[in-house]
């Protein structure tokens, strides 16, 4: 339980996080302790869905999609942010000491490259 508290104030500032609902932790495999868990028609599961390589595919079963497919209750899969894979590109070229594409920060956002630097 301590975990889970401590996770809590890590993502929210505190244990409160704004909506209704308790801490709870639940043994058993992930997937059939979240259906078990939000059993309720006014239950409301929130899973995060996607962001997996294609290994981790093939190798471990997907968590949101037992959630979707078997919860008596709503679901709401969430996918992984855009922005997630960005600084691992960008950490991964630099370790590699490649030059930055800024090109494609003009073509996405419509912000010139800075001066200097090339597209």
């Amino acid at each position: 339980m301590e975990r889970l508290l401590g996770a809590l104030r890590e993502v929210f500032g505190g244990t409160d996080t704004g909506s209704a609902g308790q801490a709870l932790v639940v043994r058993g495999a992930p997937g059939p302790a979240l259906v078990r868990t939000a059993d309720r028609d006014d239950d409301l599961l929130l899973v995060g869905a996607g962001g997996r390589g294609r290994l981790r595919r093939a190798l471990w079963p997907s968590v949101s999609r037992y959630c979707l497919a078997h919860a008596g209750c709503p679901v709401l899969a969430v996918p992984p942010s855009p922005l997630r894979a960005t600084p691992a590109t960008v950490h991964r070229r630099n370790a590699l000491r490649l030059r930055l594409d800024t090109g494609h920060l003009e073509r996405e956002f419509g912000t010139p490259a800075p001066r200097g630097e090339s597209a």
